[in-house]
């Protein structure tokens, strides 16, 4: 191993080559969190490229360095979003022919994008797993090189260009540059420079808790596996991180940060306000962990700097992000309170709220006792007006129970309440991601033996390459185990949410 990655990676990033095709995007003050948080926030604007995304910077840098030998096979890669413009606008640039294998479940925007960039698109397999091994096979039987998305030296140095330019950017103090991580090229590139140069700022990355690939393997000294990642931040979304990124970032990095989706959907809001930009949840990923972080630790006199790295969001997943920034910001609380089914009761319970603002409001008769409702409550002081909330309620005789992080409830059930049946027998509710394509739906069900009754069923579109549905099912105790292997078998990402609050309060009767 070399004794000094951190010098030979510096150096590389030095004498990078990316600008023939990447532009040095600003680097933004964010007035309205600066101020909140106390301390300068400055975002990185990556958004700003020809491809809405720093990925161009890596594979252009790779693609500069190869020779003319080289190229001339082509180049080849494996991608649903970001890499995939990189490497089609960088070929474009080099005059040589780029194939982009994709998943059959990419939407047809990223698609077309790729096209419009000269690329030519091969589409298979349903994930990135399977899209990688065939871009791999055709890599061999045609002679392409292979253009990885972070697992490779000049790919990092091309990355790494972000960070040297906030140094050049902003000469004063820098406390912490928050980076995302997915299979860690950027991370390791904006550290390696970034600790060259000034050693004394940190360097910390950002993961969504749900695919927290870097902090897995840092946690185990050895790169792992996860057996899946969620979705919603899905330029991030890495099951394993790179060899070469993790080399790096066990050396280099000051930590990990870790994020939900409320909190991400909270910083593309934040992102807004502040400069009227529009980014992707992988995007946003750093500066949610940079509120987290100056939340948590004593951010000092320097500044605070977020890369945004990219904007190629679907319009339609903005309504799932407007839905999820209030809770994420802790400025609104989802509760289910119990109330007793009389007159009155709806009266007592909104005088508890005093002034506060409701934000949202289910009920549907049940039964002559008790009134389950679900509600929304704007809140001016966090969680510590939450907790006041959930203590005065329950003072007053009305049960209460926070839902504010109960993924079920929050994507599901707030848009089914009314819907309590009685009288089924062993029904179980279960969460999935269905992919969106054609075809997904009927593959569940031919899964499922014909005498297990569908008893309820839940979907709504949020713009991603997945779709989120809720359902229930009459599986007697006895073919549990033959379900459960059917479940594994279809190879749909699931949650069995049986047991969850939400689902006896709102949807069982029994």
């Amino acid at each position: 191993m070399n004794p000094n990655p951190m010098q030979d990676t510096a150096r590389s990033i030095l004498t990078a080559r990316v600008y023939d095709v990447a532009v040095e995007s600003p680097l933004d003050r964010m007035p309205r969190l600066s101020g909140r948080i106390g301390v300068p926030v400055l975002l990185k604007r990556e958004d700003l490229q020809p491809v809405f995304s720093f990925k161009i910077r890596g594979a252009y840098n790779k693609m500069a360095g190869m020779s003319e030998a080289a190229l001339s096979g082509g180049v080849i890669c494996a991608s649903a979003g970001n890499h995939a413009q990189g490497v089609a606008l960088a070929a474009a640039r080099r005059g040589v022919a780029a194939t982009i294998v994709m998943p059959v479940t990419t939407p047809g925007i990223k698609v077309e994008a790729v096209r419009a960039r000269g690329g030519r698109v091969v589409l298979h397999g349903e994930g990135f797993d399977e899209a990688y091994a065939h871009a791999r096979l055709l890599e061999a039987e045609t002679g392409a090189t292979f253009i990885h998305p972070f697992d490779d030296p000049a790919v990092i140095a091309g990355q790494g260009t972000v960070g040297l330019e906030i140094l050049r950017q902003h000469g004063d103090p820098i406390t912490a540059v928050f980076v995302p991580i997915g299979g860690g090229g950027l991370a390791a590139g904006v550290a390696a420079i970034v600790k060259f140069l000034r050693p004394d700022t940190r360097v910390i990355g950002v993961e969504p808790d749900d695919a927290a690939s870097m902090k897995a393997a840092l946690d185990a000294d050895e790169r792992v596996t996860l057996d899946r990642v969620g979705l919603f931040a899905d330029g991030v979304a890495v099951r394993q991180a790179g060899a070469e990124p993790f080399r790096l970032c066990r050396e280099l990095l000051d930590g990990i940060v870790t994020v939900d989706t409320d909190a991400i959907c909270a910083a593309i809001k934040d992102i807004f306000d502040d400069t009227r930009a529009v980014a992707e949840p992988a995007g946003a990923l750093a500066l949610a962990g940079l509120k987290i972080w100056a939340a948590e630790n004593d951010p000092g006199d320097g500044a605070l700097v977020a890369i945004n790295s990219g904007a190629n969001v679907n319009f339609d997943r903005l309504r799932h992000v407007a839905e999820r920034a209030e809770i994420g910001e802790g400025r609104e609380a989802l509760i289910a309170v119990t109330i007793p089914e009389e007159p009155g009761s709806y009266r007592r319970f909104i005088q508890i709220l005093g002034t506060r603002a409701v934000t949202e409001f289910n009920y549907r008769y049940a039964d002559r006792r008790d009134a389950h409702i679900f509600v929304g409550v704007e809140l001016r002081d966090g969680g510590r007006e939450k907790r006041a909330i959930m203590a005065d309620l329950s003072g007053h005789g009305f049960p209460a129970v926070d839902m504010s992080d109960n993924e079920m409830a929050k994507l599901h059930v707030r848009y089914m309440v009314g819907g309590r049946v009685s009288g089924l027998a062993d029904e179980v509710l279960y969460r999935f991601q269905f992919p969106e394509r054609p075809g997904a739906l009927l593959r569940f069900l031919e899964s499922l033996k014909p005498d297990w009754n569908i008893t309820l069923f839940h979907y709504r579109n949020h713009g991603a390459d997945f779709g989120r549905v809720l359902a229930g099912l009459q599986v007697p105790p006895a073919d549990r185990e033959a379900f459960a292997a059917a479940l594994d078998g279809l190879g749909y990402p699931y949650t069995d949410e049986t047991g969850n609050p939400a689902y006896r309060l709102f949807l069982d009767a029994s």
